[in-house]
């Protein structure tokens, strides 16, 4: 890391405009800054989204800032958690777009201009331009995650280049400045002043990312313009076609449901949260079932279906940190503490916080068990991390047995859960993405990463499924259920593990 780090490093390979940021070519400075004010935009509203759609309804902060959408708790969480599974389910398409018809670059370039337009539509008040700019942000964000880090591993001379994790490393601790400032700025002024201008601010924040975009690009590597596998024309006409089809029969089936009077939201969030369920388990039956793949790809697959549930599990108790938690900490927890007042949407802040602070503390721990060969293998660390949100939860059900009678519990407990969370994200999150290229089949080398994003996909339409069918997530028995189910899987996964790890060949 520190020789990654240095300025004047010897570059390896060719820096695309010759310049060098750290050491590394100029290119990741620009990279790096549209991806640190993309993120700095979507946590911004994400940590106001859940205490904008309850404010002025039944589950709000007593004295709280009116102005919001005034639905129940139960709605919120649903809206919540089929927005982050669409940013993740279409992080897929957003590849396919980069591959196929627009080539990375561009592809960023456009959707950032739909997030930015997706926050605008978000700082103009009512109910039809809120859900529009929410549509629109889930797009744009989708679209640039595949894009963006296929651009960062474009700098680099292949994946031999000794600079390239440096690199990769140092792209991430941009998205955590980003996720970190966000709650900080945004929320202050969202859940103090006003929520629209909050939404505004998020506008900014893209919108300056986009434009140092713009002017960085002549440091970016020439590939980053190319359309790799570029659609044929008739190609083209045939998914136009397609597209259009599915679009006009969309538009007829909502016309008829909103002229019989039936039209209600969860019109639109029940096929979005089973699509979630469908598309995940129908890609990895496609992918398994492919007769293409070696007895070993095959073999590998089967192994791979076993980190994929554990960590749509995981993903679906973790994400709600800033839904079920975030509601939590909006009404039933102290706003002061050291005599210091704090909106609740800093709490948003612990998590990037506290990776920043642990991440280089887990990475020298894996180092120092690797050179003693007790470092564990991929499946502990996915029991690990699982055990770990578990007893998050359980630790989260004593707060909410204390604040039943109406008392303000101390922030303290959710800083707690929230860094219990952070070990447990450090130990599956990494390490899922890197098992996930080791045991790709050569076929889907790429389209694998967008399966593994697809994890969390299916976790949150889970939640958000629980939601709309009226289960209480915010109960204490609800609560203590996820954090068992949770636990009973790591315990799984590591009295399975030898079966696991058989099926994962020759990747350790």
């Amino acid at each position: 890391m520190a020789s990654s780090l240095t300025k004047g490093a010897t570059a390896q390979g060719t820096p695309a405009g010759g310049k060098t940021f750290f050491g590394h070519p100029r290119g990741l400075a620009t990279l790096f800054m549209i991806e640190m004010w993309e993120r700095f935009s979507f946590y911004g509203m994400r940590a106001l989204l859940v205490v904008y759609l309850i404010s002025g309804g039944p589950d709000a902060k007593d004295g709280g800032q009116g102005g919001g959408l005034g639905l129940t708790e139960g709605n919120a969480v649903a809206i919540y958690s089929v927005y982050l599974a669409m940013v993740y389910l279409l992080a897929m398409p957003g590849g396919w777009f980069g591959d196929r018809v627009w080539g990375p670059r561009k592809t960023v370039v456009i959707a950032s201009g739909v997030v930015m337009a997706g926050h605008l539509a978000l700082s103009v008040p009512g109910q039809a331009t809120f859900f529009a700019g929410l549509g629109l942000v889930a797009l744009g964000s989708g679209l640039i995650k595949a894009n963006i880090s296929t651009m960062v591993g474009q700098l680099y001379d292949g994946p031999q280049d000794p600079r390239r994790d440096g690199g990769f490393t140092i792209f991430y601790i941009g998205i955590n400045l980003g996720a970190f400032a966000a709650p900080l700025v945004i929320g202050t002024v969202g859940q103090s002043y006003n929520w629209h201008l909050g939404f505004a601010l998020a506008a900014l924040g893209m919108a300056l990312g986009l434009v140092q975009f713009l002017i960085g690009t002549r440091h970016l590597s020439a590939e980053s313009s190319v359309v790799p596998t570029p659609l044929a024309a008739e190609e083209r006409r045939s998914w136009l076609r397609k597209a259009m089809i599915w679009l006009i029969v969309a538009a007829v089936f909502y016309t008829g449901v909103v002229l019989s009077g039936s039209w209600t939201l969860n019109w639109v969030l029940v096929p979005i949260t089973i699509l979630g369920l469908i598309i995940p388990t129908g890609v990895l039956i496609r992918i398994k079932r492919d007769r293409e793949l070696s007895a070993v790809e095959q073999t590998k697959v089967s192994g791979y279906i076993w980190f994929f549930v554990a960590a749509a599990v995981f993903w679906m108790i973790y994400d709600q940190g800033g839904s079920t938690m975030s509601a939590f900490a909006d009404s039933k927890t102290a706003d002061t503490i050291f005599g210091l007042h704090f909106p609740s949407s800093w709490f948003q802040s612990v998590n990037p916080l506290m990776i920043m602070a642990l991440a280089p503390v887990f990475a020298w721990l894996w180092l120092w068990l690797a050179r003693r060969d007790r470092e564990p293998n991929t499946t502990l660390k996915f029991a690990m991390a699982l055990v770990l949100v578990g007893a998050s939860f359980f630790v989260f059900v004593v707060p909410m047995g204390m604040a039943g009678d109406g008392t303000k519990v101390s922030p303290l407990w959710l800083v707690s859960i929230y860094m219990i969370q952070t070990m447990g994200e450090l130990c599956l999150s990494p390490v899922g993405l890197s098992v996930t290229t080791k045991m790709a089949p050569a076929k889907y080398a790429s389209q694998m990463m967008g399966v593994w994003f697809l994890a969390v996909t299916a976790g949150d339409c889970v939640t958000g499924l629980l939601s709309i069918a009226g289960v209480d997530l915010s109960g204490v028995g609800v609560i203590a259920l996820e954090a068992t189910m949770a636990a009973l899987a790591g315990f799984a996964v590591f009295m399975y593990r030898k079966k696991v790890v058989a099926l994962m060949a020759d990747v350790h």
